[in-house]
Formats: C-alpha cells, sequence, structure tokens
C-alpha cells in the first residue's frame, strides 16, 4: 500500500518505488495499491475513508513519505512492514519528537511516527537524527539513500527534468536561473507564510538583467499567499510555485537562494552555489531548532539581510567550497542505486 496524506496521485520517493516494482515485474507477484489525498487540509472523500482500513486489513507493506494521521488510528498486525521513506533528503530542521515542548511539537507519549518499522535516510551521519524524530531505535533507520534522489544521478533523467522544466517555466531557456526556495515560517499548512516584504523585487530584477538572468521563486506548499509580481518586473521574475515539485527546478538552477529548506541536499549533489538568507535566525531556531548549527551546517555562505543577498549575487559570492564536503558527509551513495536498496533491503529483506 502507498500512501499519503499531502499528495493527490503518486510522486516523488513513493512514485520511484512503485515504477521499480512494476519494471522489476514484482507487480506480479504484489498487488500495489495506491491512496492519497491532494493536501494535508483537504477533507478525505467518504469512499476513501472506508478504503483505507480496509486496504490495512489486507495489506503486508504499507509505503509513505509523510506525517499521515489516519494509519496512528487503528491497530496494525505485528507482521506487517511499515515503512517511512521521508520525503526530505537529509535532516536539517527539527522535525517529529525533536519539537517537543515547540511550537506544533507532538505530545511526548503520542503514538504518532512510533509505528514505523523501518526508516530511510540518506547517510549514516543522519540516523540518530532520524531516529529521534520518529521515536524509534537506531538500528530501524537505514541509509540506504533517497529513492528520487536516483534521478540526480542518472543522465536521462537529468535531462527529462530538464526538458519538464523548460516546458513549466519557457522563460528560462538559455538564461542564468536563480532558484529563490525558502521554507515556511509559522506551526504548519494552517498558518505558514512567508514575509515578501523582504524581497527587493526592483534589485533582484536589475541583478536578474545585468547577468541576462531569470528569478524562479518556488515557495513552500504550505504557503497559499503567492508573491505579486508586478507586470513590469514580469520578463524576469517568475513564481513557479504551483509546480509540485522541485527537482526540475534543481536541474535548471544555476544558483539557489534559500534559508532552511532541505533542498540543500539535493542541490549539493549538483555542485552548484547556495545562499542562505537567514533574516530571522535565532527567531527560527528558538521556535523551531536545528540538528546542526546553521554556521556549521550550511554549505554556503549566510547572510542576514536583503541588500547583502542582493550583493552577493552581484559578486558572485556563495563560499562554494562548502559544497563538495557537505554532499560527502550527508550521502553515503552518490549513485542512482537508493530506490533498489529499499526494494532488496526493506521490502523484499
Amino acid at each position: 500500500l502507498f500512501t499519503s496524506d499531502s499528495r493527490a496521485e503518486l510522486s516523488g520517493n513513493l512514485l520511484f518505488v512503485h515504477e521499480r516494482l512494476r519494471e522489476s515485474g514484482l507487480d506480479k507477484t504484489y498487488k500495489l495499491l495506491t491512496i492519497f489525498k491532494p493536501s494535508i487540509t483537504a477533507r478525505r472523500p467518504l469512499l476513501d475513508k472506508l478504503r483505507f482500513p480496509f486496504y490495512l486489513c489486507i495489506s503486508d507493506v504499507v509505503l509513505m513519505d509523510d506525517y499521515q494521521p489516519m494509519i496512528y488510528k487503528v491497530p496494525l498486525p505485528k507482521d506487517m512492514k511499515v515503512i517511512q521513506l521521508w520525503h526530505a533528503s537529509g535532516a536539517f530542521k527539527t522535525v517529529g519528537y525533536s519539537r517537543i515542548g515547540k511550537p506544533g511539537g507532538p505530545l511526548p507519549y503520542s503514538k504518532h511516527h512510533r509505528i514505523y518499522t523501518h526508516a530511510i535516510v540518506s547517510s549514516r551521519h543522519d540516523v540518530r537524527f532520524y531516529a529521534e524524530a520518529f521515536g524509534m531505535a537506531e538500528d530501524k533507520v537505514h541509509a540506504t539513500g533517497i529513492p528520487r534522489m536516483d534521478a540526480f544521478f542518472d543522465e536521462d533523467a537529468i535531462a527529462a527534468a530538464r526538458m519538464r522544466a523548460y516546458e513549466a517555466v519557457p522563460a528560462a531557456r538559455e538564461k542564468k536561473v536563480i532558484l529563490f526556495a525558502p521554507t515556511f515560517r509559522g506551526t504548519g499548512p494552517l498558518d505558514a507564510y512567508y514575509d515578501y516584504s523582504l524581497i527587493d523585487l526592483g534589485e533582484l530584477h536589475a541583478v536578474a538583467e545585468e547577468q541576462d538572468a531569470v528569478v524562479i521563486f518556488k515557495m513552500h506548499p504550505f504557503i497559499e499567499e503567492r508573491i505579486d509580481i508586478p507586470d513590469k518586473f514580469a520578463d524576469r521574475l517568475l513564481d513557479a510555485t504551483e509546480l509540485r515539485e522541485v527537482n526540475d527546478l534543481l536541474m535548471i538552477s544555476d544558483v539557489v537562494v534559500t534559508d532552511y529548506s532541505s533542498l540543500v541536499f539535493e542541490y549539493s549533489t549538483l555542485g552548484r552555489p547556495m545562499l542562505f538568507f537567514a533574516y530571522d535566525l535565532e527567531e527560527y531556531e528558538a521556535e523551531r531548532d536545528f540538528y546542526e548549527d546553521l554556521a556549521s551546517f550550511a554549505p554556503g555562505k549566510i547572510v542576514r539581510t536583503f541588500p547583502e543577498v542582493i550583493e552577493s549575487l552581484r559578486n558572485k559570492d556563495f563560499e562554494q567550497r562548502k559544497v563538495q564536503e557537505f554532499a560527502r558527509q550527508h550521502f553515503d551513495h552518490l549513485d542512482a542505486g537508493s530506490t533498489d536498496r529499499v526494494i532488496d533491503d526493506l521490502i523484499l529483506d
């Protein structure tokens, strides 16, 4: 059973595992079931409320890639495998039980997450963080690598991703691409926001003109409010937030401006520069916190004001030397074999 409470259809890690099972002919041995919901806040149809417990009753293996509240509400067979293919590629900002006592954190004795029999991470370095987040033993967290990351080591997949990105954002063709992709503020999908008033669109457009570039905004899907781009800047400042997967945009990006987003893990494997606009570092650290100190963790330059963002973009000052070492530390397998390891080691034993 492949399930998500925040995706309308198969995508991400779930899609990679599902399709490899089919390619391997294992769909003739296993019946592959799916049940999804387009967003955390969407209401589940009545039919799905009936189907979900039935599917759980007949499933030997359940795979998810995020918080899935429905599965915590029913008793599960002891021999069922419940595999968490968490959507992030590494541990950056705290999640799950690492957030006890913080806004939006779980209760200490909650059953959420603790039902997993297996979870995956990108490296042994991150095992302890995921074990803490999910309230599970470290030997249940496996450094298989992240299935959707296989596309970052496959030339055909890279070419296909670039084509999809250019089809979605045609103005980016034959231009330098600056991707602006921060995470959200707030405790979750109900109150998620980003302070757009900090962004000087005029200066950002000027830099884009100077470098014959476009700036693509890809805001976190929790943020409902969209950035308001005036018509006079719309030739080079583009909003691609509606795209579900950010990985296609990473493939065409020459530099990424982010803050505390886990996309830095994926992007580091491409060896390209990153800039960290951490305007609210102390506040964010107090409310959300990190597994590691940002100054030693970030694979790029940290700036605190938007004028510093503009200056770094103009001068191409990104401290790019940090990227390669970051990728080596956070990926045990810099290859296209993560999906196969998940299937061979966790699903098929």
